[in-house]
């Protein structure tokens, strides 16, 4: 029986046209995401955000839920990917982060894209294509990032802020005053505003958690505040880079123990709703069909099973650059149910506690808001 896997929805608007569409409206221009014209505009972030979650909460966010719309996220949904998408306006293929954590051939090693930045990963060699902040100042416009001080020096700032001017801020309501400052300067500014509070809390203790909510409420009130005092020739958008589900300990599943599954495997990376399976160099047809074989006997109930071939064919990280194929895996275990898979051999057979999760194809990951205020919402 043939399965049918997901593919990216032809000609949807992505989270990949927010930022150049936002570019676009402050240059005299239309882009996918059409917008009425602005001087300047602050573009809002909240990291982990679903559309999903937030209509579960709509009462407890009034402003967010007020207004329709929503965008494809891309795929995967993970923030290191999804990120870089936002600020280049490339997908996963072309700009090179392609999963949470990704092989580092030439190293022969698996490195986390978030913090696992080095001298022999550098963020200004390894992340491909260039940013829309970068883009909007040969355009004459300013772009500054405001997010919490211990991001500001991160590779993944490096990789993914070009053009862009960092400005610290710790607490939710001190970034929105600080955007809203930079916003009301003179001459044209984007302003990337970043709020990472509400997925480190899903993480932690899901999305369906009182903390998470209190999060949601906090980051309302905030963006209601802010959408109050624009000016007529100032815009807000708010989007998320991917929504987020919550796994119970019985969705955990602890793979390794069993040869079949992990025969000629040398690295496991992506995450863990999203598996990103590298062979042995040397491993044979065989062996590499065996192990395929046996994954997709074992989990194809709850998972696309594809191999890299597939996933690039399917269109999952968009156009691929020949410099990224190999960063893709061999083999991809994409979760289409509620569950996630630990590789026991490196977590001492223990599955992770994490409860919200995200990385694959489902809506509750893919679908995130699109919220227009101010100069944007006419």
């Amino acid at each position: 029986m043939t399965t049918i896997v997901p593919a990216r929805p032809p000609g949807a608007v992505s989270l990949a046209d927010v930022l150049p569409s936002v570019l676009a409206a402050l240059t005299g221009g239309v882009g996918a995401v059409p917008l009425p014209p602005a001087r300047s505009a602050v573009v809002l972030l909240v990291d982990g955000l679903g559309s999903a979650a937030l209509g579960a909460r709509r009462g407890h966010a009034r402003h967010l839920a007020g207004a329709s719309g929503s965008l494809f996220s891309g795929f995967p949904t993970t923030t290191a990917a999804a990120l870089t998408t936002f600020t280049t306006g490339r997908l996963p293929g072309e700009h090179g982060l392609v999963g949470y954590s990704v092989l580092d051939a030439e190293r022969d090693r698996v490195v986390k894209q978030l913090s696992g930045w080095d001298a022999g990963m550098r963020p200004d060699t390894w992340q491909l294509s260039g940013t829309v902040f970068e883009d909007a100042a040969a355009r004459g416009v300013r772009s500054a990032a405001v997010g919490p001080a211990r991001y500001a020096r991160s590779g993944l700032t490096e990789a993914i802020l070009r053009g862009a001017a960092y400005e610290t801020a710790e607490s939710i309501a001190d970034r929105f005053r600080r955007a809203r400052d930079l916003v009301a300067a003179p001459g044209a500014t984007i302003v990337y505003l970043y709020v990472p509070e509400l997925d480190m809390i899903a993480h932690r203790l899901g999305w369906q958690s009182d903390e998470w909510t209190a999060a949601l409420e906090e980051v309302d009130g905030e963006v209601g505040r802010l959408a109050a005092s624009l000016g007529p020739d100032e815009g807000l958008l708010v989007t998320a880079d991917h929504g987020v589900l919550d796994v119970g300990e019985r969705g955990r599943i602890v793979f390794g123990h069993r040869a079949a599954l992990v025969d000629g495997v040398r690295h496991v990376a992506g995450e863990p709703r999203c598996l990103q399976l590298h062979f042995e160099p040397d491993a044979s047809e065989a062996v590499r069909a065996a192990t395929l074989e046996a994954w997709r006997a074992a989990e194809s109930d709850r998972a696309w099973v594809v191999t890299r071939e597939e996933a690039v064919q399917g269109g999952w990280f968009g156009p691929v650059d020949p410099v990224v194929a190999p960063r893709i895996g061999d083999v991809l275990v994409a979760a289409r149910k509620g569950v996630v898979w630990y590789d026991g051999r490196t977590s001492g057979g223990q599955a992770g506690s994490m409860i919200g999760q995200h990385g694959s194809w489902s809506g509750d990951e893919t679908q995130v808001p699109l919220r227009r205020f101010g100069a944007f919402a006419r």
